[in-house]
């Protein structure tokens, strides 16, 4: 069986450089606030994947990719994130709109 090389693994590696920096964009794009409609937690917050990191590798650090949601927020879409995927992809078009304006 042929090894394969230069593949990103399938598992997070919190301490990957690349998926800190990724981390750390997202929170900062989003002033390190819960981007959940009238949700204003700034405390315990989660770079959450819009499209999985499992199903979408070639996204995983993807700026875009990626919202700050808070641990309540991040727990509630957790296992149904498909369901969300249009609320949050929305909710970035209109921050940047704003940010345009």
């Amino acid at each position: 069986m042929a090894k394969r090389y230069n593949r990103r693994p399938s598992t997070r590696n919190f301490q990957d450089p690349a998926y800190k920096a990724w981390r750390k964009k997202v929170y900062s794009r989003d002033n390190y606030k819960c981007q959940w409609p009238g949700c204003n937690c700034r405390k315990r917050l989660y770079a959450h994947h819009i499209q999985t990191w499992a199903k979408y590798p070639h996204a995983r650090f993807d700026v875009n990719n990626g919202i700050t949601l808070c641990y309540l927020h991040h727990k509630q879409v957790t296992g149904k994130e498909e369901d969300y995927v249009r609320l949050f992809c929305e909710l970035l078009r209109n921050k940047a709109r704003r940010k345009e304006s």
